[in-house]
């Protein structure tokens, strides 16, 4: 119970925090000297590119790299992103979704939240060592996003002229300082790891505090953006995309990765890590294809919203589910 109350402490602590800010700033008891666009950009850099990489480098240090189908992990977090987009666009389907709503529905599907939220959770239940797999699950994310998950938005949208070469993306996500700082993490800590030198002592204790003050400096700035208005009207959407997100994907995410021997690696903890990265709610960056393709943003802000809210339900169960594992 007190592994919930904080993860999920964590979780409200910056969303309110930031929604707060928004809230005083739109009432005007809150003049800040920079504008709060500035103020948000400023947040998600200093979480970026200083916590983040801080954090995974020090967590892959620790985690015991002696199997190699450890190497297929960026691969079921690519089938877990793939699925959930192509079961979402199968539902909208069989709902009757308009092509702006199909658009919005599809990246909500597809783009989860394995970063701020996923990477919390499993630091919080499954320790440092399962940290240190997320970004290894996640290798390949931004790569799904901005080479499938944004062009197939497009074609429900009218920004359709817009067109991007592969070469284009290529040099695009190789320039992405974003993917390189994290690969770059992830090779330092894996190289110190390989070569048998001792993390030093004080890694621990700051990962303790660094990990949920990273989840906290991501969800300060959505806070800031963050619309409640017209979730009533997307009610049989959020639905669907909960029954996505917290049981289809999850279940045959799980259920591969068990074939594939996951219940052995890491003592276990492969298969809980991928089991909870799999069950996250939709991401905040699925809000970002349908503001740039005319798609229905309130729609994807609702079920963003409806999901990540129902982790107050999902994480008992998620945490019962891995004790049993």
């Amino acid at each position: 119970m007190s592994k919930f109350l904080f993860t999920f402490g964590v979780i409200a602590f910056g969303l309110l925090f930031g929604y707060t800010i928004q809230r005083l700033v739109e009432r005007g008891s809150l003049r800040p000297s920079l504008d709060l666009e500035r103020i948000r950009k400023g947040i998600l850099k200093t979480a970026l590119f200083c916590f983040l990489p801080t954090t995974v480098l020090g967590a892959v240090w620790t985690i015991r790299i002696d199997n190699p189908r450890l190497a297929t992990l960026p691969f079921l977090g690519v089938f877990a992103l793939l699925f959930g987009g192509l079961v979402a666009l199968g539902i909208a389907k069989g709902l009757g979704l308009t092509p702006r709503q199909t658009g919005a529905f599809f990246v909500c599907g597809s783009f989860t939240n394995i970063g701020a939220v996923g990477g919390l959770v499993c630091y919080v239940f499954l320790g440092e060592e399962g940290f240190g797999l997320v970004p290894i699950y996640r290798l390949f994310e931004e790569l799904i996003y901005y080479g499938a998950g944004f062009p197939i938005a497009r074609l429900f949208g009218s920004q359709k002229n817009d067109k991007a070469t592969a070469s284009g993306l290529l040099k695009k996500l190789l320039a992405d300082p974003l993917i390189l700082v994290t690969v770059g993490s992830i090779a330092a800590g894996g190289t110190f790891n390989l070569s048998g030198v001792k993390r030093p002592e004080f890694y621990q204790p700051l990962n303790t505090y660094l990990i949920p003050l990273t989840t906290i400096a991501f969800l300060i700035p959505i806070g800031m953006v963050l619309k409640v208005s017209r979730l009533s009207h997307y009610l049989r959407e959020c639905m669907a995309m909960s029954l996505i997100k917290f049981l289809i994907v999850p279940a045959a995410v799980t259920l591969l990765a068990f074939v594939l021997g996951y219940d052995a690696l890491v003592e276990g903890l492969a298969l809980k890590v991928v089991l909870l990265l799999s069950s996250m709610p939709v991401a905040f960056i699925a809000l970002v294809p349908p503001t740039l393709y005319d798609l229905d943003v309130d729609l994807a802000n609702s079920c963003w919203l409806f999901t990540t809210g129902l982790l107050v339900l999902v994480l008992p169960c998620l945490f019962l589910v891995i004790r049993w594992l």
